[in-house]
């Protein structure tokens, strides 16, 4: 322990949340102070340490070998910090943070928090909306909300709902679809240029992708979903995130069949630690929410 004494925690901070966010203005941002600032404690504590942590090149920080060894032994370290903190703040079992994808919290989950609020006046929840995942952990993330094949490392995994998928389009343009080749006639929505869900959807009605026609390209999917509202053409929506679209008329399922993408809902949590009772209690009230929203899905 008496080798601390000789090196900068600061520093050592800086070193692991700049490993962590992988770049000099995300540890700035996370930290309060300037890149430059992030920069010279890490230079610090390099010389402190003797060798250099990373490699600086023009595309940025690179990890040397010992940094590798060394931020993983950190970022142990300060999970084992942080989790000695929480447990002497007691009044953080009832802040919720709560990270989850901006395009599932804009379209389904900020709808329908009031209800939560209502239930659990006495929790705050912290809605963090961002697409990369974050591993959660005392006195940072509470919780994740994330969309994929549930293969996260070190993490608690519970499976909320199977996600699938469905064309979808304004009424205007519903009133041409009768048939599945139907759609092969309209405007097709892709969101940066991809076409997922389509080939699964096509192949059991006998249709090859490849004759799926041009459309709108868009670099987000909630601009495919509002441009699908606009009548521009046909998107392969997740059923999640146009439920609302379709309850208020907004959006139409020209035709039934929903497809099963592979990927499911994950309630993302720490694997180890004291799990606070608001989390449960989130858990619990999302599930309820999926489960009636996903009750009004035709098969």
């Amino acid at each position: 322990m008496h080798q601390l004494n000789r090196i900068s925690l600061s520093g050592l901070r800086a070193i692991e949340t700049t490993a962590r966010l992988g770049s000099l203005s995300a540890a700035a941002e996370e930290l309060g102070v300037t890149p430059g600032a992030v920069s010279q404690r890490i230079s610090r504590t390099e010389a402190q340490l003797g060798q250099p942590v990373f490699h600086r090149s023009g595309t940025g920080l690179l990890l040397t070998d010992l940094g590798r060894d060394v931020t993983a032994a950190l970022s142990r370290g300060m999970a084992e910090l942080a989790a000695a903190v929480a447990l002497a703040d007691p009044a953080g079992d009832d802040l919720l943070n709560v990270s989850v994808a901006p395009l599932f919290a804009s379209r389904w989950l900020i709808w329908r928090l009031p209800r939560f609020n209502a239930l659990y006046p006495d929790i705050r929840v912290r809605i963090e909306p961002v697409s990369r995942m974050v591993t959660p952990g005392p006195g940072g993330i509470d919780l994740c909300i994330r969309v994929g094949k549930g293969d996260w490392p070190d993490v608690r995994l519970e499976r909320l709902l199977d996600q699938r998928v469905l064309p979808v389009c304004a009424p205007t343009l519903a009133a041409k679809i009768d048939t599945p080749a139907d759609l092969l006639r309209q405007p097709v929505i892709r969101e940066n240029d991809r076409l997922a869900g389509w080939r699964e959807w096509l192949s059991p009605h006998g249709l090859a992708p490849d004759a799926i026609p041009g459309g709108p390209v868009l670099a987000d999917g909630g601009l495919c979903l509002d441009a699908a509202i606009s009548g521009q053409g046909v998107f392969m929506a997740w059923e999640t995130l146009a439920s609302d679209a379709l309850s208020f008329g907004q959006l139409v399922a020209p035709l039934p069949g929903r497809i099963a993408t592979g990927d499911s809902y994950w309630f993302v949590t720490a694997k180890t630690g004291r799990r606070k009772p608001a989390i449960v209690r989130f858990r619990d009230w999302l599930r309820g929410e999926l489960a009636e929203t996903s009750g009004h899905w035709p098969e």
